[in-house]
């Protein structure tokens, strides 16, 4: 029998939402990843293979950075705030193959409630 390997399967899950979710100009791709002590979200312009704005418990302004559901809505308060002020209105969600649950969903409602629409 072999074992388990979560990553794997993770980025086997993940290349299966990336060959239908990509970002564009006009709507960019929101992507979301989290380890063990930290969130990040980028969006993502995949025509031109740019980011055009980060956010993560690392940012300064985030106190008490954890992996943690407060920390991800603190993550998706910063990333709606930094979309809006860069003009961008709509984007794509993309939940690197976690489920849309817990952290990821906290994350996503706080973009929602900060005026991004996906």
């Amino acid at each position: 029998m072999s074992t388990i390997n979560r990553k794997k399967i993770r980025r086997r899950i993940h290349d299966r939402i990336r060959r239908k979710v990509s970002g564009t100009t006009e709507r960019p791709r929101l992507a979301v990843h989290y380890s063990n002590q930290h969130i990040y979200a980028q969006v993502i312009d995949d025509t031109t293979g740019r980011t055009l704005i980060s956010a993560s418990t690392l940012d300064k302004s985030i106190e008490k950075a954890s992996s943690n559901i407060e920390s991800a809505q603190k993550v998706g308060k910063l990333i709606a705030e930094r979309a809006t002020a860069s003009n961008i209105s709509a984007v794509v969600f993309d939940r690197g193959g976690h489920l849309y649950h817990g952290k990821v969903k906290a994350l996503a409602d706080a973009v929602r409630e900060g005026g991004v629409q996906f």
